[in-house]
């Protein structure tokens, strides 16, 4: 080939080159653009949630951090919930906790007991496990790591070859142990553009949050774009849920600290009822009228007790 001709040819190239790469970049920052776009903002929050990790460790095989980390990220960017640390954090504090309860800590340090703001729900994030009638792989009780080997081997609800995941968010209401939401979310390749480093669709500024894998790498992100489908579905499914989960639920059954006796009225009047021996468990209706409470016992029979006789049931 002359001079000439091999010049043409690289500036043919060339020219080529930057027609591509702008291309394949749009793509990939539309495609980014409209997953971040996807996760919900909530208007108020729908109560205070705490995250926790499955018991499989399906992630520690793909290279990839606890999904918690993933999962709180989002619940802080869409506002939907007040997100509670039950995991190193609140290791921490407890030891803090333990400081002062010996004494340690100085005077007027303020951390005692009864300040612990409780969880309304448990979100919990997992993958779908398939199995063999789905044309997926049986995998019985999963360990974590792959299955199989190689680069086609199927984690679950991840495959490996295809680059697909296949993901669960369950929601959990802590005082009745009720599951009230589970949504499923599928994300792949074909989904979502991978660049190399980059700073994923969440913008950077997140690796101190223990997200970074899933933002540099194609699986991670696989693994984030359903995620992002799940947690939209789930905001969706608890719109019309109610912002006072404590309320909502059942009052905290008591027992009697004191002997006393359950009346047909408020304030000892009407009449007895039966009579109320220590020990005695009993479960409030949520009624109340001044420290007179209206209570059930096991055995259906209803009334009011002054609570002064009360204590929490352990």
């Amino acid at each position: 080939m002359t001079i000439s001709g091999t010049l043409r040819l690289g500036a043919a190239l060339a020219l080529a080159g930057a027609i591509v790469v702008p291309a394949m970049a749009e793509s990939i920052h539309g495609k980014t653009e409209k997953a971040e776009a996807q996760i919900p903002v909530c208007s108020h929050r729908i109560g205070s949630a705490a995250i926790y990790e499955p018991q499989n460790n399906w992630w520690a095989g793909l290279g990839l951090e606890s999904p918690e980390a993933l999962i709180k990220v989002f619940v802080m960017r869409s506002g939907c919930f007040t997100l509670l640390d039950r995991g190193k954090g609140f290791s921490v504090a407890q030891q803090e906790r333990e400081l002062a309860s010996s004494g340690e800590l100085r005077q007027g340090s303020n951390i005692g007991k009864g300040q612990v703001k409780a969880a309304d729900y448990v979100i919990v994030p997992d993958i779908v496990s398939k199995n063999s009638d789905a044309g997926g792989t049986n995998i019985g009780g999963l360990l974590g790591g792959f299955i199989g080997g190689g680069a086609g081997a199927i984690v679950s609800g991840i495959s490996i070859h295809s680059s697909t995941a296949d993901v669960v968010l369950t929601v959990t209401d802590v005082r009745s142990s009720e599951q009230v939401a589970m949504e499923e979310g599928h994300g792949s390749k074909s989904d979502v553009g991978f660049g190399v480093g980059g700073g994923g669709w969440w913008g950077g500024g997140v690796a101190g949050l223990g997200v970074d894998n899933y933002q540099h790498t194609e699986i991670g992100q696989v693994v984030t774009l359903a995620y992002i489908e799940a947690y939209t579905k789930l905001v969706t499914d608890l719109h019309g849920i109610s912002d006072n989960a404590s309320a909502d639920n059942a009052q905290q059954s008591v027992t009697m600290a004191k002997p006393g006796h359950m009346y047909t009225q408020p304030g000892g009047h009407g009449k007895v009822v039966r009579k109320l021996d220590a020990g005695m468990m009993l479960y409030p209706t949520g009624n109340k009228d001044g420290v007179w409470w209206e209570v059930t016992d096991e055995l259906g029979n209803k009334g009011w007790a002054s609570s002064l006789l009360f204590e929490l049931a352990k």
